[in-house]
């Protein structure tokens, strides 16, 4: 209980320092003319306007990844270690923040790309089909990553435990879920923390099992476990939070499109198609963020809490979900019981000990 505590405590504050951190580095360079400087010369040597953005992406991403690489080792591998929840090795986990650098940088390229092209052709109603690309562009990508983001990570294969996967198969027409199959992840490679996931989309919707779960968990708790993912489906939770999302990126660029002009004229650039004005937009995306970081945690809270219900009610084993919560809560060094202020602000699921009393409660 004592280290989940000192774990965890270490990430909320490492979470705070980190949003704080990023917002001071967005805020010295749109305010002391880095940015215009960084713009103006780059225009300088590229002669391809359309290569500008890319460029200017490339070189503020560089730029953060060097001031923020101190941060993210102690947060990401050091913290791990410390607590013996990581079993990768440096080497392995420098190859994965490349990757992910790379993919990261990538992807925000596609979205800043439709972005200032929006920008430049419908400069009334940008902010409306900017927000519709982001929207399926983001539907997409569920649907690819299974197929192309996680095995850049991650190997896996098909479950060889066949009693174990056709347990999980009948438990998905059981609740009127269509999955390709149930695949074994291999986490142990890099961490010890159990999980498993209900991902892709259509098609490539899959059932993805961590070994660490899998090796250490008995049938029932993984049952459990997969119920609970199901539910979300079954409730419609995902439809739900696509919709919610959708909402947010909508209002976030509509209150870009209705405040930039000021914040413009406050830093010194002239219009928000400006390369230079990019770190005023992720600045808005990481204030935006925080804001509605509260009312994003109370809805998911609520979403898990449907879903730990009727898991109960499908599998009618209170005991396997108990033995299993108390199992994630030690091999994940959750913590049990928040303050109330953190769990406002940082819990999207409940709290181990609401979900284990929750369980108690109820009449299965």
């Amino acid at each position: 209980m004592a280290r989940a505590k000192g774990y965890s405590r270490s990430k909320y504050a490492l979470s705070i320092l980190g949003t704080l951190y990023l917002s001071a580095l967005l805020a010295v360079f749109l305010s002391f003319g880095l940015s215009k400087g960084l713009a103006g010369a780059l225009a300088g040597v590229i002669r391809f306007r359309y290569l500008l953005v890319p460029a200017f992406l490339l070189a503020c991403g560089i730029a953060y990844g060097i001031l923020n690489f101190p941060f993210v080792f102690y947060a990401t591998y050091l913290l791990e270690r410390k607590y013996s929840l990581s079993s990768q090795k440096l080497s392995d986990w420098l190859l994965d923040e490349l990757k992910s650098g790379a993919i990261g940088y990538i992807l925000t390229l596609i979205l800043l790309a439709a972005f200032y092209y929006v920008l430049e052709i419908s400069p009334g109603y940008w902010w409306f089909f900017v927000s519709l690309f982001w929207i399926i562009f983001g539907l997409i990508l569920a649907r690819l990553t299974p197929i192309i983001i996680i095995p850049l990570f991650f190997k896996y294969t098909k479950l060889q435990d066949e009693a174990l996967r056709q347990r999980i198969l009948a438990l998905a027409d059981k609740m009127k879920v269509k999955i390709l199959d149930v695949f074994e992840i291999d986490f142990s490679k890099k961490t010890l923390k159990a999980n498993a996931a209900f991902v892709g989309m259509g098609r490539t919707r899959r059932v993805l099992l961590a070994d660490t779960l899998k090796d250490k968990y008995t049938h029932d708790e993984i049952e459990v476990v997969l119920a609970h993912e199901f539910a979300h489906y079954q409730l419609r939770h995902i439809l739900k939070l696509i919709l919610a999302n959708s909402a947010v990126t909508l209002g976030l660029f509509y209150l870009i499109f209705r405040t930039s002009s000021y914040f413009l004229t406050l830093f010194g650039l002239g219009s928000l198609s400006d390369a230079a004005a990019m770190p005023l937009v992720f600045l808005y995306f990481v204030v935006f963020g925080v804001i509605t970081r509260p009312l994003e945690a109370y809805i998911s809270r609520r979403f898990e809490k449907q879903a730990d219900a009727l898991a109960l009610k499908t599998t009618a084993n209170k005991a396997a979900f108990i033995s299993m919560m108390n199992k994630l809560a030690g091999q994940n060094l959750a913590d049990r019981s928040p303050h109330p202020a953190i769990k406002f602000f940082f819990f999207d699921h409940p709290p181990i000990d609401e979900r284990i009393a929750m369980a108690e409660k109820s009449d299965i």
